[in-house]
Formats: C-alpha cells, sequence, structure tokens
C-alpha cells in the first residue's frame, strides 16, 4: 500500500482484500461471513436479475488527522435502505447488522482507508439484492446483503468546482408515485441515456424536472438540487427525490448558521432569481453548479460569473467535510469513530 498514489485515485472500484455478507432465508437474517472472494454464486432466476429487486447504499469513511476512521450518519443509511426495502418488498436488514457489517469490513480492510491529508476516502457500498429463483411477478423469499469497500478520489474530476448541467425535458428519471424516493438500481438506469447525453454536450449532470408537469426542478441525477438566495437553504419537495443524507445534512448545517431553510416546489423559472445552486450527495458532498442550461426553451440561468464557487456553497461543504474528517467537534452527534 505504501506505493499507492492516494491523491491521484479516480471515483471508481478496486480490489479490496475482504467484503461481508449476511443471507436472509427461512424466514430470518443470518450471521455475518467474511469473503475475499469477488464473485456472486446467483440463480438464474433470481428475482434481482428478472424484477429488479436490489437496492444499494453508499457511504463514507473518513481517516482524521488524529490518525481514526470515521464513518458518517451510518445510521441513516440503514434506515433508507430498510424504506427501500419496503418499497420493493425485499426483506428489512435490521440497522444493528447494517452497522455491525459496516465496521467489520472496514477494519477487514483498514490499509486501504486513504490518509488524511490525500482528499479520497474510503466509498463503503451496502448491496441487497433478491436471490430466491422466481418466474412469475412475486418477491424473493431468499435475499443477501453484501458490503464491500474501494478506495477512491472526489467524484466530479473537476474537485469542488462549478460545473455546467443541463434540462432534458424530454427525460423522466422517476415516475412521481413510482420509485424515485428509494435507492434501487432502477432509477440510475432510467438516468443513464440521458446522463450520457448530456455528458456528450460538455454538461456534468442533468436536472430533471418533475415528470408529471414538467414545471418544477425535480434531481441532478444522482444528487439532490439545493439552492440559496436571500440567507435560505431552499431544496425540492417532490415524491420522486431520494432523501439525500447529504442533504439532510447541510439543511441542518444551513440553521445552525443562522440561515432559513425551505423545502418546497420550485418552479423552474426561479431558478433565475437564485444566487447559487448546488449537487449533493455522498460521492461529491457538494457540486456547485456554474449555470443551468434549458436548450429546448433557450435559457440559461447562471450562478457563478468567475468560475468559483459562491460563499455559502463553500463555507458548507468546508464545515461538513471538517465534521466529516474530525476537524471540528460533532456537535449533532454524526460521526461514528471505528475502532
Amino acid at each position: 500500500m505504501d506505493t499507492m498514489d492516494w491523491s491521484n485515485l479516480s471515483f471508481g472500484y478496486m480490489k479490496t482484500d475482504y467484503n461481508v455478507r449476511c443471507y436472509y432465508r427461512d424466514g430470518k437474517w443470518g450471521e455475518l461471513e467474511v469473503s475475499s472472494s469477488e464473485q456472486i454464486n446467483i440463480h438464474m432466476a433470481a428475482t434481482c436479475l428478472h424484477y429488479g429487486q436490489e437496492a444499494f447504499e453508499g457511504l463514507k469513511v473518513f481517516r482524521g488527522k488524529d490518525g481514526k476512521a470515521r464513518v458518517f450518519r451510518v445510521d441513516e443509511n440503514a434506515k433508507r435502505l430498510q424504506s427501500s426495502c419496503d418499497g420493493i418488498l425485499m426483506a428489512p436488514l435490521p440497522t444493528e447488522i447494517f452497522i455491525e457489517a459496516v465496521e467489520k469490513v472496514v477494519k477487514l480492510n483498514e490499509r486501504f482507508i486513504p490518509p488524511y491529508e490525500s482528499g479520497a476516502s474510503l466509498y463503503v457500498r451496502p448491496l441487497l439484492i433478491g436471490m430466491g429463483a422466481q418466474v412469475g411477478v412475486k418477491p424473493a423469499k431468499e435475499y443477501l446483503f453484501v458490503v464491500f469497500v474501494t478506495p477512491v478520489g472526489p467524484y466530479f474530476k473537476e474537485g469542488f468546482k462549478p460545473t455546467p448541467m443541463v434540462i432534458l425535458r424530454s427525460y423522466d428519471r422517476a415516475a412521481p408515485l413510482g420509485t424515485g424516493i428509494y435507492k434501487v438500481g432502477g432509477n440510475y438506469a432510467a438516468s443513464l441515456v440521458a446522463g450520457e447525453k448530456a455528458h456528450e454536450m460538455g454538461y456534468s449532470a442533468v436536472l430533471y424536472l418533475d415528470a408529471k408537469e414538467k414545471k418544477y426542478i425535480d434531481e441532478c441525477g444522482p444528487a439532490n438540487f439545493f439552492a440559496i438566495k436571500n440567507n435560505t437553504y431552499i431544496t425540492p419537495k417532490s415524491s420522486s427525490i431520494l432523501p439525500s443524507i447529504t442533504n439532510k445534512s447541510l439543511m441542518a448545517l444551513a440553521e445552525s448558521m443562522g440561515m432559513k431553510v425551505e423545502r418546497r416546489q420550485i418552479p423552474e423559472e426561479e431558478l433565475s432569481t437564485f444566487e447559487e445552486a448546488g449537487a449533493c450527495g455522498t460521492a461529491a458532498v457538494i457540486s456547485p453548479i456554474l449555470r443551468i442550461d434549458d436548450l429546448e426553451e433557450d435559457k440559461s440561468y447562471v450562478f457563478s460569473k468567475d468560475g468559483k464557487p459562491g460563499p455559502v456553497c463553500e463555507k458548507l461543504y468546508h464545515k461538513l467535510r471538517a465534521i466529516q474528517y474530525g476537524d471540528e467537534p460533532d456537535t449533532f452527534g454524526w460521526v461514528r469513530i471505528i475502532e
């Protein structure tokens, strides 16, 4: 590991030493198992392959200045996975098994946690899939929960720098009463075509409008949208947006910094009134938005004239990262130290 170039890691998969698994059979979850195999032995009729019974999470572990490993809001990820399980009829995984699995896999792969000053982190990917064989649309009776880790660099290679996004009206990510609020693979599959199209056009992501009326801001591909105006943090309220743990944390930080917080519908035309805008999620924390182009309406909304992040985005970003790395006191009780 001494040869690892920590500061030039990409955001991608790298083989680590171990993963942790747990099977649901005969109506109950079993014991945690440790595996060094990257393979899953799966029945060709498994429900995850045919009917999309799969959900996942993403969280990060940070090495502090004191050398300790910190995981951020792991209990919230456990709760969100349970919500996804309820949404697509999978056996929900108890919070204590989730946390135990995360801590175990991090300890087993401790040598892959990047050092404090590298700007990199250890990404943790919990995955829950329907393993039982079914031909006929029914939930499985057997499930597998697996957690693996991989060291990652920044999600956007530009780092903490504003990037342009685009509204593509001819695509939807999720239906208003569909699976948009759950972290299931189908939502990401649904965003691939529009996402690739945006990248080819030079944008970092698609900003989706609501699928029903095409009037309101919904989500930025794999992240939540937020904006700043008049000392207020504003983020969309919608029945098709994934509840981002990062967004939830930023709302709490904004309030603690004396800002107002509003979760409500945001009509597209309101974009012209915002002082700053950003996308937020586990992978990038905050990705400030340079501008949003609505090509079909021939409109462009600019949030950064000098190509730099706005002052509020900057403050929120550094504050959240300082808590995650243990540089500032964790007054919210968000961080769990993995001994």
